[in-house]
């Protein structure tokens, strides 16, 4: 037999700050019958010092875009994002401050509660460039069936609550170097988690060529194990014209052992 899958989708903006986004869809797949739709809502209004994002997002049991991907199935989620951002006119190195608390609730299709983050991020923008968070997340995480976290360890099925905090440190884009240094400590499913890292980085050698490295470490300790992992990867960029350029990564997993490259060519020929 054949699938189908087809939608609407449409972005309205009113004035200079106010968006609303938001789609309907739905599938046809052989053997599935009813709570085959996707839907979002959402709602965004963004200027200098406010903003709030709502969102209410659904994907059925049954949705099955077959050359699709999707994260998650047979879920409901409601998501609200309030964000503070005054600029202090008597503190000359810093633009701008930042108090950003979000709710994020996910539920499946019969409202059971799967997973709930409450966040409150704290931030300041220096007049270089350079950016400094603070965060702290509530979490909640119910497993309906085992998690493979690593080889040979699976975290249970069952309900989770943990909380982490997060420190992060971020370059100027300006910056020769780029990138965000982040230290993590907090739960984590039963357990306790260390992580520090560097992400999002740019190394620029000459106007051609970048590099883009990349470090995670982790230290996690749970009731039924104690291990650590570690991600480390490289991009390469080289930009032959403003229309062309090639890339590649390489990428070492430690919590499975793999090693992943790939190779890109992109030419807007017109």
């Amino acid at each position: 037999g054949s699938s189908y899958t087809y939608g609407i989708d449409g972005l309205f903006a009113f004035y200079d700050n106010l968006k609303f986004n938001t789609y309907l869809a739905k599938t046809e797949t052989p053997g599935l019958r009813g709570d085959d739709t996707s839907y979002q809502a959402e709602l965004d209004y963004k200027s200098d010092r406010w903003s709030l994002k709502l969102e209410r997002l659904g994907v059925g049991g049954n949705f099955n875009p077959e050359i699709g991907f999707l994260r998650r199935d047979d879920f409901r989620r409601n998501f609200a994002e309030f964000r503070y951002s005054p600029r202090p006119q008597s503190i000359a190195a810093v633009r701008r401050f930042l108090v950003q608390p979000s709710l994020d609730y996910i539920t499946d299709g019969a409202g059971q509660l799967e997973t709930r983050l409450q966040q409150l991020l704290l931030g300041a923008e220096f007049e270089n460039g350079d950016r400094l968070f603070g965060g702290v997340t509530d979490n909640f995480e119910f497993l309906k069936r085992p998690f493979r976290i690593a080889k040979d360890v699976s975290v249970p099925t069952g309900a989770y609550s943990f909380v982490n905090t997060r420190v992060v440190y971020a370059l100027g884009e300006q910056r020769v170097i780029t990138g965000a240094v982040f230290l993590e400590r907090g739960g984590f499913f039963g357990g306790q988690k260390t992580s520090i890292g560097y992400n999002r980085p740019r190394v620029n050698l000459g106007s051609q060529l970048t590099l883009e490295p990349s470090l995670s470490l982790n230290w996690i300790t749970l009731p039924e194990a104690t291990f650590s992992s570690e991600l480390v990867s490289t991009r390469a960029t080289y930009t032959v014209t403003p229309r062309m350029f090639l890339s590649a990564l390489l990428q070492f997993n430690s919590a499975n052992s793999s090693l992943g490259s790939n190779i890109r060519f992109r030419w807007e020929y017109q």
